[in-house]
């Protein structure tokens, strides 16, 4: 017997409440990763999210046939062209309907509790919009990909603890900014501040969200608990001469456009040290000519990019001291790639409003 409420002449059916999470993940020729991808978030223990693939017109086939069954909710957006990730992400912002955007990289799978233990760090951290996840070496768990994103104040990222033992993952703390590859974002912070960067196309413009946002006053904390496992470069080449190119290119413009006025002019001089003494090392292997290039391309679009960021740092939240606590200082940290995860900040004022209501 059908149910009279659905008799009811001019009746509509409610709308499917929105999940909790929108997992966007960008491919570009991801072959055989992709569908691992997939089967991992199948896995999910919490089960309020999308998924929302945003294919950058892949030529290998790497969408055609995927096994989407064991997911909630599954949308791929089949682009035209390719954006890059940061095109790519933004093109898949708009149509996430979750109050969070996980990030996942097409190359990496994440552990069955994944979304659960984002969910406790929110609720652990209601005053906290982005959260980064700890990444493990998907060929040998012993080594870990990544604990969040560190900046030294000279101007250079890295990643945190990529290459290190698995035994040396911090445990839950702050760190600079979250890796793009299980990055998580209060979807109304990101698409407040614009989403990533597309002048960027890939490599570090998770980093300049990240710089964008401690500008606006907010911070990130490190799950240790939420765990993917990454390639690590299975899409791009770990040390190809296009991640080389955009790496040393992006991370020129990261530091011309967010760093606060008297922190620039500080502390220039030794970002150009660094980056003289890493094109330099660069001589002795097969990765001068990218790094040269990348670095060449940087300098010449910094200007440009210090001017686009202007209103950014003229809008800044934070005194700056409390802008570079959150930054490394010892360059020897950033060259043997350690960690660099501390206790929240007592003195960092709250940001925004309670996030976590919305879960």
């Amino acid at each position: 017997m059908t149910h009279p409420s659905t008799d009811m002449p001019g009746k509509q059916p409610e709308p499917r409440q929105a999940p909790a999470f929108s997992v966007l993940i960008v491919n570009y020729n991801g072959g055989a990763y992709v569908q691992d991808a997939l089967n991992s978030l199948a896995r999910q223990t919490h089960r309020d999210f999308e998924v929302i693939l945003i294919d950058n017109a892949s030529a290998d086939g790497s969408t055609d046939g995927l096994d989407t069954s064991g997911l909630p909710s599954f949308t791929l957006l089949a682009e035209t062209e390719n954006h890059g990730y940061a095109g790519g992400m933004n093109r898949g912002a708009p149509k996430a309907r979750g109050d969070w955007l996980v990030c996942l990289n097409p190359d990496a799978v994440a552990d069955a509790t994944w979304l659960d233990q984002i969910a406790a760090g929110i609720a652990r951290h209601p005053d906290t919009r982005a959260f980064a996840s700890a990444q493990f070496d998907l060929s040998d768990p012993d080594v870990l990909d990544g604990a969040g994103d560190a900046y030294l104040i000279f101007g250079m990222p890295w990643r945190g603890g990529f290459g290190r033992p698995a035994s040396e993952l911090p445990g839950e703390g702050e760190c600079f900014s979250p890796c793009g590859a299980g990055a998580v974002f209060y979807r109304g912070l990101y698409n407040d501040h614009g989403g990533l960067d597309e002048d960027f196309f890939c490599f570090c413009e998770d980093v300049d969200l990240g710089f964008r946002l401690r500008l606006a006053g907010e911070t990130c904390i490190f799950l240790p608990r939420a765990v993917i496992h990454h390639v690590g470069g299975g899409l791009s080449g770990r040390a190809s001469d296009f991640s080389i190119y955009h790496g040393c290119r992006n991370r020129i413009w990261t530091y011309a456009k967010n760093m606060p006025g008297p922190v620039f002019w500080l502390t220039l001089p030794g970002h150009l040290a660094l980056s003289g003494y890493l094109l330099a090392r660069s001589a002795m292997t097969e990765r001068f000519r990218p790094t040269w290039r990348g670095m060449r391309d940087g300098f010449a679009g910094a200007a440009a990019m210090r001017r686009k960021g202007r209103a950014g740092r003229k809008a800044r939240a934070v005194p700056v001291w409390l802008l570079v606590r959150s930054m490394a200082w010892n360059p020897f940290r950033m060259s043997q790639r350690r960690v660099h995860v501390r206790e929240p900040d007592p003195a960092r004022p709250l940001s925004g409003s309670s996030a976590s209501e919305a879960l």
